[in-house]
């Protein structure tokens, strides 16, 4: 079938689908934390335990692109997985509302909420990045990824901005009218977003006959030296990009005496950073994107070694103490990071259709479910490392230069993993998934 690839509009489109996703999981993850550990002196691990759980669930993000490669249509898997997320989302606010009263059955409506948000942004963000990796041209995909992560940030902004606003001054009925406003929003944004994108399906559906097993297809995945590759070098990249986020700002305030505004400047400086090498990469890959894998290889290299150093600045950064310039190495080091994230999506989005076709849901998803698993222990190892060293060592400092040291080792490690993934060459050739071809597959 005649499939034109997206044009910018387009890919802006789509783009506010990201931006949605953002604006669910940062009032799930962020306000709602803060609402159990502040406002109703709940245990810190409780809300870290939920967010956990929902990466976890995310674990099923290639069941879903399975879902939308057999029936060559990602439109109703990406509404569909927001409705989800947008029902989560409401939910957890009533779980948090009811822990006041009925802890027990606030936890339990809780763990339900938050599967429903896992699960929800695991098939929505999944065929998300399928569609766009079937539909775009390989010299856009580049800054098809700066740009949809550019407005994933820019809808956490937003809704920071205006629920934080609209919840002033605090009150249960407040906090359950705006999660149920940016909901019903997030929604309809979704729907505006994908209507009239995908205008055909891809290819025919699979006949039963003709659909092979999911666990076939994921052998046949895993199978492909390529993606068996980028997907171990995901897990480590995302691992060592995650497991700061928690501990941070605790370290402007322990080591570097910051006060909880100043941190949260600093924190906005990291963002900043993040958001101009997003735009760098995004804006060089739309003229460059021809080099295809090569090109994005090199910038996915670049960002790795350059928070890597970044992470090491902050080991010295530890031990020298309030002398050193702590909010130009946090500026470098989230520029870093948005090089690496972008070029990294880029490539991803590339990749997903080498080898066998018919199998790019399957591909985003188990580097979806790499991902999430490598937030999901990068932020807790992080954080847990930290307190562990500061029961150890008699300094503090010591502690956070020993867990940057480590982090920026892993870091040396996802980019050495980027370079060898050029070695490995092309993927299996692409061939079309007919019964016949099917039949020879070795699992």
């Amino acid at each position: 079938m005649n499939n034109p690839h997206l044009s910018w509009l387009g890919i802006v489109r789509l783009g506010l689908v990201q931006s949605a996703l953002g604006a669910i999981v940062v009032l799930t993850t962020s306000t709602l934390n803060r609402v159990m550990v502040v406002e109703y002196a709940l245990p810190a691990m409780l809300p870290a335990a939920l967010v956990a759980w929902h990466y976890a669930i995310q674990l099923s993000r290639p069941r879903w692109g399975y879902g939308s490669d057999m029936g060559h249509r990602r439109t109703p898997w990406i509404i569909g997985g927001m409705g989800v997320l947008c029902l989560g989302g409401v939910l957890a606010t009533d779980a948090t509302l009811l822990m006041a009263s009925s802890p027990v059955l606030g936890i339990l409506l809780g763990i339900l909420a938050f599967t429903m948000i896992g699960a929800g942004v695991g098939a929505s963000g999944t065929s998300l990045l399928a569609l766009l990796a079937t539909r775009t041209a390989p010299q856009r995909r580049p800054a098809a990824a700066a740009t949809t992560w550019i407005m994933m940030i820019v809808g956490i902004v937003i809704t920071a901005a205006v629920a934080g606003s609209l919840l002033d001054p605090f009150s249960p009925q407040r906090l359950a009218f705006v999660a149920t406003g940016v909901a019903g929003v997030a929604f309809l944004v979704t729907l505006f977003a994908v209507w009239g994108v995908e205008r055909e399906p891809e290819r025919q559906p699979e006949t039963q006959e003709q659909k092979p097993p999911f666990a076939q297809v994921l052998r046949e995945i895993w199978a492909e030296p390529l993606a068996r590759r980028f997907t171990i070098f995901v897990f480590v990249s995302m691992l060592a990009y995650s497991a700061q986020d928690l501990i941070l700002e605790p370290f402007a305030g322990l080591v570097f005496g910051m006060t909880p505004g100043q941190s949260t400047q600093m924190a906005g400086i990291q963002h900043g950073g993040v958001l101009l090498g997003m735009i760098l990469v995004g804006a060089f890959g739309a003229r460059l994107g021809d080099k295809k894998r090569a090109w994005m290889r090199q910038w996915t290299i670049a960002g790795c070694v350059g928070s890597a150093l970044a992470l090491g600045a902050l080991a010295c950064a530890a031990l020298v103490g309030p002398a050193w310039p702590l909010q130009p190495t946090v500026f470098v080091l989230g520029f870093a990071n948005g090089v690496f994230a972008v070029s990294a999506i880029g490539s991803m989005m590339g990749l997903a259709g080498e080898g066998r076709s018919s199998r790019e849901g399957v591909r985003m998803g188990v580097w979806g479910a790499a991902q999430a698993i490598a937030f999901a222990c990068g932020g807790f190892a992080g954080a847990a490392g930290v307190d562990a060293l500061r029961v150890l060592l008699p300094e503090t400092s010591s502690a956070f230069g020993i867990v940057f040291s480590l982090e920026a080792g892993l870091f040396v490690c996802a980019a050495v993993l980027a370079a060898r993934l050029d070695l490995m060459g092309a993927a299996a050739p692409r061939v079309e998934s007919t019964p016949s071809v099917l039949e020879g597959v070795r699992s």
